[in-house]
This record gives C-alpha cells, sequence and structure tokens, in this order.
C-alpha cells in the first residue's frame, strides 16, 4: 500500500484523461490563492467544500415536484443532485473527462433552489417584481430570481459567513451555465447540463407513476419507440447515446433524434404532470405562502437574520431573496404557520 499525494494525482490525470478534459493542476486558479493541499486537487477541494456547506444539506428538505408528497420515495432536491451527479460522472468517465470537476459542478448546481421547486423561483420572481415596481409574466424568460444565478451567489458570497467557498473558475463556471441558453467552457460543464435534464425528465416520470398521475402506458409512444419501456432503459439510452454522439462530435451532445424524444417528454411532463390538477392545488398554496412570507419580512427587515443583511449592501430586498429562497420547505410552512395562523389553530 502507498500514498498517492495530489502531485501523483494530477500527473495521472494527465496520463489517462482525454486531451479535452479540464486538468486539475491547469485551473485557472481561485479568486483567493491558498495553500495547495497534500491529498486532494483542487476539483477535489471544491467538492468536498460544497458538500460541507450548509446549503447542499438543506437541499435534502427542498421539494422537486410533488409539495406535499405522501410517501418516503419522492425526489428531493437533495437526491436529485445526487442523480445527477451519478449521471453526469458516468458520461464523464466514458469520455475520459474529469470526474471531480463534474462531480463538483453536478452538486453544487442546485444550491440556490428555493423551497417548493421551480414553483418557489417563481413566487420569488414575482415578490421581486411587485416590490419593484416591475410587472412580469412568470415565463421562464422573464423570472427575476433564477436559481443558477443564487447557486453561483451561495458559493461566491452566502457561504462561510459572506466569504464565499473561493472555489475554482470552472466549477463556477459550470454552475452558472448549467441551465437556460448559457453554455460552460468545459465540457464536464456541458455535461452537466444535459445530465440535469436526463435525470429529472425521467425522475419526475417515476415519481408521477408513483403518486398516480401517470401510467408508464400513458407516455408518448414515440418516445416509448426512441428511448425505450421504461425508467431504467431511458435512462441508459440517453447515457449511451449522449456518450457517442460526443465521441463522434468531439462535443457535448445528444443525438437529434434522441434530444427530440427526450424534449417531447419534457412536453409532456409540463402538460400532464407539472400542470396537474393534483399538483396545482399544492402550486397556488405555495405561491401564496412565500408572497406572504416575502411581504412580511420586507416589512420587518430587522427579523431577517443578520448573516442576511450583513451581505446585501444594503438592498433589503436582497437580503430577504437571500433568506427565503435558502429556506427548507417545512422551515417555510413552519414560519408561516407561527406568524400567520393562530396559536389556537396550531395542531
Amino acid at each position: 500500500m502507498h500514498i498517492i499525494y495530489r502531485e501523483n494525482q494530477e500527473q495521472r490525470e494527465h496520463e489517462t484523461l482525454s486531451e479535452e478534459a479540464s486538468f486539475a493542476d491547469e485551473s485557472e486558479g481561485r479568486a483567493r490563492s491558498t495553500e495547495p493541499d497534500i491529498l486532494r486537487n483542487d476539483y477535489q477541494r471544491d467538492r468536498d467544500k460544497i458538500l460541507h456547506t450548509k446549503s447542499f444539506r438543506r437541499l435534502s428538505h427542498k421539494t422537486q415536484v410533488f409539495l406535499a408528497a405522501e410517501g418516503d420515495h419522492f425526489r428531493t432536491r437533495l437526491t436529485h443532485t445526487l442523480e445527477v451527479s451519478q449521471i453526469a460522472r458516468t458520461i464523464a468517465r466514458a469520455l475520459g473527462l474529469n470526474e471531480d470537476l463534474t462531480e463538483a459542478i453536478a452538486l453544487g448546481h442546485d444550491l440556490g433552489h428555493t423551497p417548493f421547486g421551480h414553483t418557489g423561483e417563481e413566487a420569488l420572481s414575482m415578490c421581486i417584481a411587485r416590490h419593484r415596481g416591475v410587472r412580469i409574466d412568470g415565463s421562464e424568460g422573464n423570472l427575476l430570481y433564477r436559481h443558477n444565478e443564487q447557486s453561483l451567489r451561495v458559493v461566491e458570497v452566502i457561504e462561510n459567513g459572506g466569504k464565499g467557498l473561493n472555489l475554482t473558475p470552472e466549477v463556477r463556471d459550470g454552475i452558472i451555465c448549467h441551465t437556460g441558453s448559457l453554455r460552460a467552457e468545459t465540457y464536464e460543464g456541458r455535461i452537466v447540463a444535459t445530465a440535469d435534464r436526463i435525470a429529472y425528465v425521467n425522475h419526475d416520470i417515476d415519481d408521477a407513476i408513483r403518486a398516480g398521475v401517470l401510467r408508464e402506458s400513458d407516455l408518448p409512444a414515440s418516445t416509448h419507440e426512441v428511448l425505450g419501456p421504461d425508467h431504467s432503459s431511458r435512462i441508459q439510452t440517453l447515457v449511451l447515446d449522449m456518450v457517442e454522439t460526443s465521441a463522434a462530435r468531439d462535443d457535448i451532445a445528444l443525438s437529434e433524434g434522441v434530444w427530440d424524444a427526450m424534449s417531447e417528454l419534457r412536453r409532456f411532463l409540463f402538460d400532464r404532470v407539472y400542470m396537474a390538477p393534483v399538483v396545482m392545488a399544492e402550486v397556488r398554496k405555495a405561491m401564496h405562502l412565500i408572497g406572504d412570507l416575502f411581504d412580511y419580512y420586507v416589512e420587518h427587515i430587522d427579523e431577517v437574520p443578520q448573516e442576511y443583511r450583513a451581505i446585501s449592501d444594503g438592498d433589503d430586498l436582497r437580503a430577504v431573496t437571500d433568506y427565503v429562497a435558502g429556506m427548507t420547505d417545512r422551515f417555510a410552512k413552519s414560519l408561516y404557520q407561527d406568524l400567520f395562523v393562530p396559536q389556537s389553530l396550531h395542531r
């Protein structure tokens, strides 16, 4: 048995990874210089920093889709993150890219997600717009709060008492570019962006079936033909297609037919799951809850924890946004009950 020091690992990367990989010893460096770790390279350190944050721990109590799910087997934002990491690492490994960088980006990509899933993201956008006197329609391209931007703010500013985590630029780029029209500079970051979609499209179907909202047979026949007849087959098809297509194109991509099939499933989910009556009933409650909490803390800014006010640069809306965005579902519900429900009605 022998010790593999950081330098040995960095040398091994150059010996075993593809020339297109992001090498840890070629990182652009951190904003604040630090002494190299004895055992871990820079991307491994970033992964570990993210794992030890309060924001990462809170993901276990943040909703993915089903806001009032009964049962222990529905996804949370944390289990979604772990599924993204697993899928992304499999793809990175098969392509000879950097697993450590891929994992760090995947674990950090949703740190800025709100309570109550994307409903919370829309609710916060509406709150910010109302208090700024701006009109928005709530569409994805018109949001004033975007979770990828907040994820970056978490690692750059909010964590570590306002100092941030001092992550490498490659990890921060992958976090901000994991959604929307932004495209990561590294192949590893691009992998996470697509792995994120592969993960949520498939596990949201799985959860919808578990909740009784869908049956497997309800899915479009065309997607069954292209991607396979069940959850496991779909993921295997998507991952293998992404590996083979990326290798052929020297870029990160799915083949056109497989991408179109996944996109069709995403549209199907919006029509049949995300807008389903059982989901929308809880969405309305969550929108109301977040709106009331946001308004309350704007009016009572002194009750926002000092750690958020200290990093807001005097912007009360920024402080309230950071505070509410970081809440878990159950903490937000508990606060709402304490603030707005008479004690005599508490159970």
